[in-house]
């Protein structure tokens, strides 16, 4: 009988401006020492001197025996701790294991940050990317651009299909270079009368991989800022805020072109966050609606239609109605109960007024689209 392999953990440790990578690398042996009296197994760790954050990889039964592993060995609780699947860590971060020591070098200083450049990228509508429709010889050619622009600008695709893509970079100067690269190729890819058809957007954020906000995964925070970029904010290429700063910094003499990339400020990201947030939680409840909403974000009606606007182009009432259509979309595309069911179930009052509602915003009766995907 197989033994059921170790679950993997990530830890977070905020250390202090005073420690060095060496002070780290220390601590990293310490844990090796006594690991074995707490079942655990340390696989590799990164250090980030800049930013004051180390993060450590470990084969543990559970967090507990993490946390009482580092008090022992040398008393610094991580602040946080993720479950963590090792392809995915590899993916973002390059590898598992410590890198291979120098000779005659007694102790191994890795001097590694685990900060990333997030990139998620989408090419059709939210229709479109549920659909399984036979890829155009055109789109074909653009995935290919895509691919080459990344491994060109050493990016590292993390997942992918026919419609959507999660990326790491290191480097934002890449990330950024990358961005306007796949954006020109789109241009070029698809004749006129096709690129009418698709759509191009690209959302990039930073970020570490735990922070005390990743409950879904690694590097969870930064992929939900990434995704909204794409899913609600009017633009082509959206930024964080950390994106422009880190790319100007990087590149004095250059500053980001505004006509070709959209920049959220702090308080932007922060808005958009709560919003989503909100609106995931109540999206199929009758109090959905533009009071709840301003209520719950601490905005005046004005305010948050002036907000709303400004990031999506649509007013709040109209957000709020394709916000439901979108999950509504969803539910059909599962087969989730019939038209009427799915019409309540999101909010609607009315299956009529949720059926003129659904054509209006994907050019396709819910009836039709439902038969589309029957068994």
């Amino acid at each position: 009988m197989k033994t059921k392999p170790m679950p993997i953990y990530m830890d977070r440790h905020d250390i202090p401006k005073e420690i060095t990578a060496e002070h780290v690398a220390q601590m990293h042996q310490e844990d090796l020492k006594v690991e074995h009296l707490y079942g655990c197994k340390g696989m590799t760790y990164w250090c980030d001197t800049k930013r004051h954050t180390a993060f450590c990889l470990i084969e543990a039964p559970n967090r507990e025996a993490i946390q009482n592993m580092h008090n022992h060995a040398h008393g610094e609780f991580p602040h946080d701790i993720i479950e963590v699947d090792a392809h995915l860590v590899e993916s973002f971060l390059g590898r598992i294991e410590d890198p291979q020591k120098a000779e005659n070098e007694e102790l191994n200083i890795i001097d590694d940050p685990a900060f990333r450049v997030i990139m998620v990228l989408e090419t059709s509508d939210y229709l479109h990317r549920l659909d399984t429709h036979q890829l155009s010889m055109f789109t074909q050619k653009f995935h290919r651009s895509v691919a080459k622009s990344v491994k060109h600008f050493e990016g590292s695709i993390i997942r992918e299909n026919d419609k959507s893509y999660l990326i790491s970079f290191k480097s934002v100067t890449n990330a950024v270079l990358c961005a306007l690269k796949i954006q020109d190729s789109f241009k070029y890819s698809y004749p006129k009368l096709e690129r009418d058809n698709q759509r191009l957007k690209i959302g990039l954020s930073t970020g570490i991989p735990v922070t005390s906000n990743d409950g879904d995964g690694i590097f969870s925070e930064s992929i939900f800022l990434a995704t909204q970029m794409c899913e609600i904010i009017r633009g082509q290429i959206v930024i964080s805020s950390s994106i422009k700063a880190l790319y100007e910094n990087e590149n004095r003499n250059a500053v980001i072109d505004d006509q070709l990339i959209r920049t959220l400020t702090p308080r932007e990201e922060l808005f958009v966050t709560q919003l989503v947030q909100f609106s995931e939680c109540t999206w199929n409840k009758s109090n959905f609606n533009i009071n709840t909403l301003s209520k719950e974000l601490g905005h005046s009606k004005s305010q948050l239609y002036r907000k709303i606007k400004k990031l999506t182009g649509k007013s709040p009432i109209t957000f709020i109605r394709e916000y439901r259509l979108h999950k509504a979309l969803e539910l059909i595309h599962d087969q989730q109960g019939n038209i009427s069911e799915i019409a309540f179930e999101s909010g609607f009052n009315s299956p009529a007024y949720f059926s003129k509602s659904f054509f209006e915003k994907f050019g396709i009766l819910p009836s039709k689209y439902a038969q589309m995907y029957q068994s």
